[in-house]
């Protein structure tokens, strides 16, 4: 393979841009007609959404990794070199494009024709915006018969303060006007502010594991070159690497002799091990420091659950392959946890729950890995008042991840619980119904306020906890799909929490205590005890289930015993014989039931703690 020569793209023919957008409004679609035109990939029918490379995302149809490649394109005769990034659109990968912005200079925003703004558009622009990015607006999906430009056109103008005449329309699909981005992103955004006569100074934004070769790092520099052979160290780690191979993406991996800066390419330096390449890291020359980036804030998970082996002999291979993964995907965190009932694992946190089934997708597909995930919890946290706890705890606010280690009430003086602000845009038609919907979840309404005469935009302040299971499907299926929702982290309000405890016959189970609203409890234990009575096999003796508050018992099923027909060989007779025999039968249930103890068996556990998807 042709190693090409990096160096006749000086800075100032250089750009650096991503494309951002709502789900579904074609910002891949838009990737591969920019890789067309430049040449990068051949014409044929067959390219669909080449940049998402993931099982994951070819299944679903949607992009989840933030992809990066390097288009070559002549403009007035001068030579371009034009990094694109093409980002994810769902709110739950949000970490991947605030990450991707960090080594652009401007952006892409693509929105439908069709559907005008919706709700990741908006957030998606404030990312850029806040970041100072240069951002070209364009109007996609012009081929359709539905299509309404102008009215977009006056959406963005309103809510985006874009003069309607900066926006491009296009059609990705059909190819319309794609040339017309290209001359634009040239024209408008600037190019990278570096020197190659500086010190190298390189960011990892992003970083892969290949079985063969190690970690293979995608970095943008910010100032000086790199080549094969040289020694480079990082700031995190402090170890030293020696460069085993540059290059560019176009989208597959193409060697180069050198990178320069204001590029972007891949490096791989002998990484062995998966925690060496950290996301955010700085790598400079061996005996020339510099100052580190300030790299990224870490990502915020929103939603936590366990993950345990389906066999307790896979442990190792799940951790190798945990391991391997979190380095693809950072914004996951990974804390050890251990369950009577499940044996070792893991508590995840993660962004979303979107973001929780690709991961678990993911491990299935890449690492052959077959997991239990436990239900999605979010974290709470209490204030405590006892001296004692908060000596042993050495401050007066703790995080609780897991139900066991939810402080009693005496010893606090109030509990809190996370809170996201949650912007919703739809129809007009549906905001009776959605108004509902979000009382239903606690919800405190701060913003109404129409786009155009038949969309709005509504903000609320939810709970996390109520929209982390089933909102979103709910908020589709009133609007006929049509509403988008999109949230952001809102910090931590006071809430009427409460520890609900599932007992056996009076003993409770660990693994199925919940923390829970006072105005929610009720429900969730009838929910529970229903669920758990289906699991748990009948045995020779009556088994109560009960969940309770304290002491107090909410809600209640019983499970009947097996019993032999022991007034089967009466034949007529007197009734006090009958009578005689069965009271006989309930004492020796009756001590049964004292010294009969439940075995909850594993899948009847499984069963009542995974994700219900039949609700």
């Amino acid at each position: 393979q042709e190693k090409l020569d990096m160096s006749i793209y000086p800075v100032e023919s250089i750009r650096n841009f991503s494309i951002i957008a709502h789900v579904d409004h074609g910002k891949s679609t838009l990737a591969d007609r920019l890789l067309e035109i430049t040449g990068t990939i051949s014409k044929t029918d067959r390219n669909k959404q080449v940049l998402d490379k993931l099982q994951v995302e070819r299944e679903r149809g949607i992009t989840v990794k933030a992809q990066s490649a390097s288009l070559f394109y002549n403009h007035e005769g001068i030579n371009y070199l034009l990094n694109l990034i093409d980002t994810p659109g769902h709110v739950d990968f949000s970490y991947e494009v605030s990450r991707s912005l960090s080594a652009c200079q401007g952006v892409i925003l693509v929105v439908d024709a069709n559907e005008g703004i919706q709700a990741q558009t908006v957030a998606n622009f404030y990312l850029a915006f806040e970041a100072q990015l240069s951002i070209i607006p364009v109007i996609n999906k012009i081929d359709l018969k539905n299509a309404d430009p102008e009215r977009v056109e006056k959406q963005i103008e309103k809510l985006f303060d874009i003069p309607t005449d900066e926006c491009i329309r296009i059609s990705a699909k059909k190819g319309t006007n794609v040339e017309k981005v290209l001359q634009k992103v040239i024209e408008k955004i600037p190019p990278p502010q570096c020197n190659t006569a500086d010190p190298l100074k390189a960011l990892v934004f992003d970083s892969t594991f290949d079985h063969y070769r190690g970690v293979v790092a995608n970095v943008a520099l910010f100032g000086g070159e790199i080549a094969k052979g040289n020694k480079i160290v990082s700031a995190h780690t402090k170890k030293r690497y020696e460069v085993s191979e540059v290059g560019i993406l176009t989208p597959n991996e193409q060697p180069t002799h050198k990178l320069y800066a204001g590029q972007v390419g891949y490096l791989i330096a002998g990484m062995k091990e998966v925690t060496e390449a950290q996301i955010g890291d700085t790598l400079f020359l061996y005996k020339q420091p510099v100052e580190p980036l300030p790299g990224f804030k870490s990502a915020k998970p929103m939603v936590f659950a366990g993950m345990y082996p389906v066999d307790q002999t896979e442990y190792n291979n799940l951790k190798s392959a945990l391991e391997r993964l979190t380095l693809n995907d950072s914004s996951v965190t990974v804390h050890r946890d251990s369950s009577l009932a499940l044996g070792a694992g893991w508590r995840l946190g993660f962004l979303g729950l979107l973001h929780m089934e690709v991961f678990n997708q993911r491990l299935e597909q890449e690492y052959n890995m077959s997991v239990i995930l436990t239900a999605p919890t979010v974290p709470y946290k209490a204030v405590l008042s006892s001296a004692k706890l908060i000596k042993e705890y050495g401050r007066d606010e703790i995080t609780i991840i897991n139900p066991a280690q939810f402080p009693d009430k005496l010893s606090v003086s109030e509990y809190l619980e996370p809170t996201i602000l949650g912007t919703i845009v739809t129809p007009h038609e549906y905001i009776g119904k959605i108004i509902t919907l979000c009382q239903d979840r606690r919800a405190v309404q701060k913003d109404m306020l129409y786009i155009d005469e038949n969309r709005v935009m509504l903000k609320y302040l939810f709970p996390l906890n109520e929209i982390v299971l089933d909102f979103y499907d709910a908020l589709k299926s009133l609007s006929s799909g049509y509403a988008s929702f999109d949230y952001e982290d809102a910090g931590y309000q006071a809430a009427d929490l409460i520890k609900m405890d599932i007992l056996l016959n009076g003993n409770p189970v660990e693994e199925l205590s919940t923390i829970i609203h006072n105005d929610k409890a009720y429900a969730t234990g009838k929910l529970l005890c229903e669920r758990l009575k289906e699991a748990i096999p009948r045995q020779l003796f009556e088994i109560a289930i009960q969940a309770a508050i304290g002491k107090k018992i909410i809600a209640r099923e019983t499970l009947k015993a097996y019993r032999k027909n022991v007034v089967a060989k009466c034949y007529g007779g007197d009734i006090t014989r009958r009578m005689k025999l069965l009271k006989r039968q309930a004492e020796g249930k009756r001590l049964m039931r004292k010294i009969g103890n439940v075995e909850v068996p594993r899948d009847a556990f499984i069963r009542v703690l995974k994700r219900e998807t039949d609700k």
